[in-house]
């Protein structure tokens, strides 16, 4: 279906389907929330974000889910024929006791793939991902690796997620935050505070980044900078880690708190699911 925009007696019509597909004064915008196919009329230059679904958060008392993968490549030759779009959703967050959330889906557009977020644990170390995800209570557990590398002509992100590096710290149970896109998951911080999930990035390190989140309505905005890929915060029973910019969860014993979706937010402490990935391709009008 061709999408049509009006500017003066100028009819302007894109260049490509598949997508949700937007426009500002000088690009096209298209944006998958779910999976598809984009499928050129021409051989394009496109400038394109990969994000991959955020990692569920360690059951109750838990590591905070990593963020999914980022992945961004500008001016990118994109020729005629359809390329597969994924799409999925975020990690489970654990759901019995000493459960780890699961890891997020992968995000795929055509040769670049961005991992999703490793799952935040319950009582060991955090899961390897597109971000790790948070360790458990656990004396001297260990967040989750990240192995979100470049690809596919892409340049790849993600951290480490936050340790419980001293001792079980009963009855509060202090949790590592999930890493982010752009920091580390935080440490538990103390016998009753858990550590923050790690930043992603955002405007303020990509400027693209506020044009894609403006454009489409996805990521979080903050003092005017949009955010994707942000850790989910560890939990605990006294204080609880704060989510990171781009869509992470803040930790919450129990009560599942979620990432934001279309972020790859990863999922707070206390069993809360992953926000889903994302895919946006521009280009010039």
């Amino acid at each position: 279906m061709l999408i049509l925009g009006i500017i003066g007696s100028k009819a302007e019509v894109a260049k490509a389907t598949g997508g949700t597909i937007t426009s500002s004064a000088t690009h096209w915008y298209h944006t998958f929330t779910s999976s598809g196919t984009f499928t050129p009329d021409q051989t394009l230059t496109c400038d394109v974000l990969v994000v991959g679904a955020g990692g569920g958060g360690g059951f109750n008392g838990g590591g905070g889910g990593g963020a999914g993968g980022l992945s961004l490549q500008t001016s990118r030759s994109v020729t005629t024929g359809g390329k597969t779009v994924t799409v999925q959703a975020g990690g489970a967050g654990g759901a019995f006791d000493g459960a780890a959330g699961t890891n997020g889906g992968n995000a795929v557009f055509d040769t670049i793939t961005s991992n999703g977020g490793g799952g935040g644990d319950n009582s060991a170390n955090g899961l390897a991902g597109g971000s790790g995800g948070g360790a458990g209570w656990t004396t001297n557990s260990t967040g989750g690796a990240a192995n979100q590398g470049n690809t596919g002509g892409a340049t790849g992100y993600g951290n480490k997620g936050g340790d419980k590096p001293f001792s079980a710290g009963a009855p509060n149970y202090p949790c590592g935050g999930g890493g982010g896109s752009f920091a580390a998951g935080q440490n538990a911080q103390s016998s009753t505070v858990a550590g923050n999930g790690g930043r992603g990035r955002g405007g303020v390190d990509d400027s693209i980044l506020n044009d894609f989140g403006s454009n489409s309505g996805t990521g979080q905005l903050s003092s005017s900078n949009y955010y994707y890929a942000g850790g989910g915060g560890g939990s605990s029973g006294t204080t609880n880690g704060t989510g990171g910019l781009g869509g992470g969860a803040t930790g919450s014993p129990g009560n599942r708190p979620a990432g934001t979706a279309n972020t790859g937010g990863g999922g707070g402490g206390g069993g809360g699911t992953g926000g889903s990935g994302v895919v946006i391709i521009r280009y010039a009008k």
